[in-house]
């Protein structure tokens, strides 16, 4: 493996979302993961039987079956995670403990063993053991009451925040930063991650301008969520959208020039709210009438803040994403590209999952297991 990670090691027990996504991210930099499969019965959650291995957040490392169940399995987990950097489970609090795989247990294996666990809730609080989505965890840290039009409900913005942003993002960052104190200080530590802090998290700029009194606590009236008419979404004569962010005086201006609406609507009044809804309507019946295609145009010449509203299958053609590489094919599949870029430390491109016979046992004989062991673990169901 090549990367800013590479001659990292880390123990992934199979899962569904952030978790694997926080791997992702480490493999997709060179770490070396290993994801460890159940074979047999749960190991606390069925939810991994719908996670393909061929699904985007499972590339670029390798897997292998492990009966969890049988005394012998439990053992070569630990022997995996002697020699680990980190491991990572998304379990509900309590599962890897009555595995016989807790931190206390590997850490004294192991003492300078990151063991990052994501929840949606914590390891512990009243809602520890309480099943839950991105959707809840979001709606439990203030993220999802933000996110809307004015006079209408809260509307889940995918699974990006709790999911993929306070929980796979935050997780890996949280490892990362305990594995640089492991090899300064010697000691490894458990990352509680939970998705309703990390989202909450991710509100630290409206939190902050809240507190300040610069934003109210009302969906879709504030200058970025929808109320201010330089800040929104518009509908072309093609029934596309372009995406409009001219906040700055000078992009406005700029904006409002190229829609020739600078003598009709009044720039000294762009932050007046007041104005924002007679505005918008202007602007909206502008835009109505030309395509995407003829805005883009125009707005690509000059510095204005407007981009289009690409879907799944424009994104990866457009211009500038192809100039940067910002997707690519995996085994046919188009996929988002690593990121960020590093200047030096070039990483490879994505692989699909690994698993199979060669891959169980290379694996295993880098972890010291004889091939006669090999064999035995085989024979008795131990590992696929």
């Amino acid at each position: 493996m090549t990367g800013p990670l590479a001659g990292v090691r880390v123990i992934e027990f199979a899962g569904l979302g952030p978790a694997p996504f926080c791997a992702m991210m480490l493999a997709d930099h060179g770490a070396d993961v290993v994801r460890i499969d159940r074979l047999g019965a749960a190991v606390g959650s069925d939810i991994s039987d719908r996670d393909p291995t061929d699904a985007v957040w499972n590339r670029s490392r390798r897997g292998l079956a492990v009966n969890l169940k049988d005394e012998r399995g439990v053992a070569l987990v630990r022997r995996l995670c002697a020699s680990a950097d980190a491991l990572l489970e998304g379990y509900r609090p309590g599962v890897m403990e009555r595995l016989g795989l807790g931190p206390e247990v590997l850490l004294a294996d192991n003492p300078k063993l990151v063991y990052g666990r994501m929840t949606g809730w914590g390891q512990d609080g009243p809602y520890a053991q309480k099943a839950g989505h991105d959707i809840n965890y979001i709606a439990l840290s203030g993220a999802l009451h933000g996110v809307g039009r004015s006079g209408d409900k809260p509307v889940p913005p995918l699974n990006l925040v709790g999911d993929f942003g306070g929980g796979g993002m935050m997780l890996a960052f949280g490892v990362l930063a305990a594995i640089i104190n492991a090899r300064t200080t010697g000691a490894g530590q458990v990352v509680d991650c939970a998705m309703t802090e990390g989202s909450a998290m991710l509100m630290a700029m409206i939190y902050g301008m809240y507190a300040k009194g610069q934003w109210r606590d009302e969906r879709g009236v504030n200058f970025i969520d929808s109320a201010a008419h330089f800040y929104d979404t518009y509908e072309t004569a093609d029934r596309k959208f372009i995406a409009v962010g001219a906040i700055e005086p000078r992009f406005y201006r700029a904006f409002l020039e190229l829609l020739e609406l600078d003598g009709v609507l009044d720039i000294a009044a762009q932050n007046d709210a007041a104005t924002w809804a007679r505005q918008k309507k202007e602007i909206a019946a502008r835009i109505k009438t030309k395509t995407r295609a003829e805005w883009c145009m125009l707005f690509d010449e000059r510095d204005t803040c407007v981009a289009p509203v690409l879907g799944l299958d424009e994104a990866p053609e457009h211009p500038h994403n192809r100039a940067r590489g910002a997707f690519l094919d995996v085994n046919g599949e188009r996929q988002p590209a690593p990121a960020p870029r590093f200047s030096r430390s070039k990483s490879d491109d994505p692989a699909p999952f690994a698993k199979g016979e060669g891959v169980t046992a290379a694996i295993l004989k880098a972890a010291a297991f004889a091939p006669e062991d090999i064999a035995h673990l085989r024979r008795d169901g131990v590992v696929a």
